[in-house]
């Protein structure tokens, strides 16, 4: 069930407003499936395109949604574990500078993402039917442990939009 806006700072409203109902665990293990049918056959030259001074390339696009859905795991373990221990942010923009995205390929981006989401596939089916309503701290704000799956598979809507969007994708 959709999270209620009291389970998240407001922040992630938009995220978790792309995620139409279902089960959140089929929704999360369905999605990536559509986003590699995006990008697998795109050029060097569309994973290395940029639409603005300063934006990130479609390759670090990738990067950046993956390197966040880790961290979004990472809160749910601890979360869904009872750890109280209020979890710093992140600087996106830094982890995307000190990455090496825009060296590697779309293909191989794909396949390391493609681990990734059966992690957090593998980490949302493990949990205990209870885990899902316990609360954490992070970024300064409280969450429940359904509305970062939530904010997970919103994230990655709200990315392709861009992709699709403004780097004239699909």
């Amino acid at each position: 069930m959709k999270p209620a806006i009291t389970e998240y700072p407001e922040h992630y409203r938009n995220y978790v407003n792309l995620v139409p109902e279902g089960n959140i665990v089929e929704i999360i293990e369905s999605q990536l499936n559509d986003t590699k049918k995006l990008l697998a056959d795109i050029t060097k030259e569309q994973a290395d395109f940029r639409y603005a001074e300063g934006k990130w390339s479609v390759l670090e696009v990738v990067g950046h949604v993956m390197d966040t859905e880790r961290i979004m795991n990472y809160r749910i373990l601890r979360m869904a574990r009872g750890d109280q221990t209020p979890l710093a942010g992140y600087d996106d923009e830094k982890y995307v500078e000190e990455s090496s995205f825009s060296t590697r390929t779309i293909a191989d981006l794909l396949s390391e993402w493609t681990v990734v989401r059966a992690a957090t596939v593998a980490l949302l089916k493990g949990l205990p039917e209870g885990a899902w309503t316990k609360t954490g701290f992070a970024n300064n704000g409280e969450f429940t442990v359904n509305s970062i799956a939530y904010i997970i598979a919103g994230h990655e809507r709200h990315h392709v939009g861009l992709l699709k969007s403004k780097y004239m994708l699909g």
